[in-house]
């Protein structure tokens, strides 16, 4: 058996944000004959001895790394995550930095996977809408591109049409698929321990020609996800695989704003509206949720579209967006309380198929019939344990 490379044991505690005390407690490496367990560990890191199995294993699982890493005579390269467009906060921390990173290295290899079972049952059509927009273009003409693409209604989209017909945030993701992007909600690794805040990572896009990928943290809004789901496939139609955040800063995240709200928000419904640069902020807030509840949108994209459109000004943009994020965690946080009281609420499947959507549910389905997945590979695709695959795959809506 190889020995463990030392410099390694370092990268990959460092890459998963822990320091060495937290790093110590996490693997349950205590103090022994008088040497702190941190200490300890960076003995070990400087090839003053060897790990024991368990040990690694541990590492394994808490530092989010294959096993046979440790082995390797170099780190790997940093995953291919495209382009950072994301504006961070600056109390960032390296440790949820080095989360949002764990999940794309994950997401990756499930699209990877992906890709490579349709190459390998001849399914793979390259998807002419990947990489075939111009920025110089505008948004308008990428707004449009998107929705004639996507068969997008928007009347549709706020109310539905005949019985039983998808609404919203649901109808969205239907067009998307059906035009061959994998939408997926995740907004941890697993638990709430390793929840995802928004200003860290709203969105991302993986502009694959054959297996486009757009992933949405589900700790947003519900009502913010069509609004996040647009603005990634605007990169996506640009051919930009990336990471989005909460602070459009960037010329190319106001662009692809500028595409979602001209599809949610049309220009000459914000016309129509009068200024309010003079209205108090109680005005200003009972016209954005009227907006946004008539609609079918989320407030801050309202707030938003308002200020693009020289309806309000910056500093109450920003006041309101902040209110609105305040009020939205309370909410979230009384909701949590009352599904902890309930024993009741959706089955473990149902939410699990929420989170996939159908399109990457039903080709695993059919791909495991077929025999081209095997349960072990079709539970790295849906991110499940394998015991869980068929029930998964066999509870459809």
């Amino acid at each position: 058996m190889p020995k463990v490379n030392p410099s390694i044991l370092r990268w990959a505690r460092e890459t998963a944000g822990f320091n060495l005390e937290d790093a110590a407690e996490k693997i349950g490496l205590g103090e022994a004959r008088g040497v702190a367990g941190s200490d300890r560990l960076a003995m070990l890191e400087a090839g003053d001895g060897e790990p024991t199995r368990p040990m690694l294993v541990k590492m394994a699982a808490q530092y989010r790394r294959p096993l046979l890493t440790f082995y390797l005579a170099e780190p790997p390269a940093v995953a291919a995550r495209g382009e950072d467009f994301r504006t961070l906060p600056v109390e960032f921390a390296q440790r949820d930095a080095a989360l949002v990173d764990t999940l794309l290295r994950e997401v990756r290899a499930r699209q990877e996977m992906v890709r490579a079972v349709l190459e390998l049952e001849d399914e793979a059509t390259e998807l002419d809408f990947v990489g075939s927009f111009d920025k110089r273009q505008g948004p308008d003409a990428l707004g449009t591109s998107i929705q004639t693409r996507l068969a997008f209604d928007l009347q549709t989209f706020r109310h539905g049409s005949g019985r039983g017909t998808l609404k919203g945030f649901a109808y969205l993701r239907e067009r998307a698929e059906a035009a061959g992007v994998f939408v997926l909600l995740i907004g941890n690794l697993g638990s709430h321990h390793s929840t995802l805040n928004v200003e860290l990572f709203r969105g991302f896009a993986f502009a694959d020609s054959v297996a486009p990928f757009v992933v949405i943290n589900d700790q947003d809004s519900e009502q913010a996800w069509s609004f996040t789901l647009l603005h990634e496939l605007a990169h996506i139609w640009l051919g930009q695989t990336g990471v989005s955040a909460g602070r459009p800063a960037s010329e190319i995240e106001t662009f692809c704003n500028d595409v979602a709200g001209r599809i949610l928000l049309p220009a000459a419904e914000i016309a129509r509206e009068r200024p309010l640069l003079d209205a108090s902020q109680e005005q200003v807030i009972a016209r954005i949720s009227a907006i946004a509840d008539a609609r079918q949108v989320s407030h801050s994209m309202v707030a938003y579209k308002l200020y693009r459109g020289g309806i309000i000004g910056q500093e109450m943009w920003s006041t309101v967006t902040a209110l609105f994020r305040q009020q939205w965690l309370r909410n979230r946080a009384a909701q949590r309380d009352r599904a902890r009281e309930n024993e009741g609420g959706p089955s473990y499947y149902t939410v699990r198929r929420h989170k996939l959507g159908n399109r990457l549910i039903e080709l695993s389905k059919r791909m495991l019939a077929e025999g081209a997945l095997s349960p072990s590979k079709a539970a790295a695709i849906l991110g499940v344990k394998a015991s869980n695959v068929y029930s998964l795959t066999n509870s459809a809506a």
